[in-house]
């Protein structure tokens, strides 16, 4: 094998493993911005991380993206407040079509029989992603869940004067990329 050969088998192995790397890092993006959306009830940030022929199945509801986003944005709407967190992202690509097992532990503030409760529930998300036009989304997702607990809620902690809240909707903090200083401080 000549030098000029070796060295274009480590160009192409190299410029392999830069694509690979975009394509887990846009895929990522695209399952963090489908969390965001969740959490702060903001269905078209959610919506976006889907191909308009997608399809989703989380158990109670299977079908088309516009009805998986009004699903759970209608079931997040009656709770307090959520948050879905991202485990292991494991996602393997195979040039234009992706297949991912995203790992979540989610909370939910619920209320049963007057009282504030804390649902939590760990599952996992079966993907299918599809790069189209340069921009890769989901094609078929399926949620499985592996447990779930509820909890009194206790989260006296949060009463505490000067703690910054989250909110729901663009006005939460995370969509300002000014952070404001408290009167008098340095």
């Amino acid at each position: 094998m000549s030098e000029d050969t070796s060295l274009e088998i480590r160009v192409s192995a190299l410029e392999r493993k830069l694509a690979d790397a975009t394509a887990w890092h846009d895929i990522y993006n695209l399952i963090c911005d489908y969390a965001q959306g969740q959490d702060r009830l903001l269905p078209e940030v959610q919506r976006r991380a889907f191909h308009d022929e997608a399809f989703a199945d989380c158990g109670p509801f299977a079908g088309g993206p516009d009805g998986y986003v009004d699903y759970a944005q209608r079931n997040l709407t009656a709770c307090g407040g959520s948050q879905h967190l991202m485990g292991q992202v494991n996602i393997r690509i195979e040039g234009d079509v992706a297949f991912g097992e995203v790992y979540h532990i989610a909370w939910h503030r619920i209320e049963e029989n007057g009282q504030g409760r804390d649902l939590f529930v760990g599952g996992r998300y079966i993907d299918r992603y599809e790069r189209r036009d340069g921009q890769w989304k989901i094609a078929k997702r399926r949620e499985i869940m592996d447990w779930s607990r509820t909890d009194p809620a206790t989260d006296t902690f949060l009463r505490t004067p000067f703690i910054h809240r989250s909110t729901r909707g663009p006005v939460d903090f995370s969509f300002s990329d000014e952070i404001p200083r408290k009167p008098g401080s340095t």
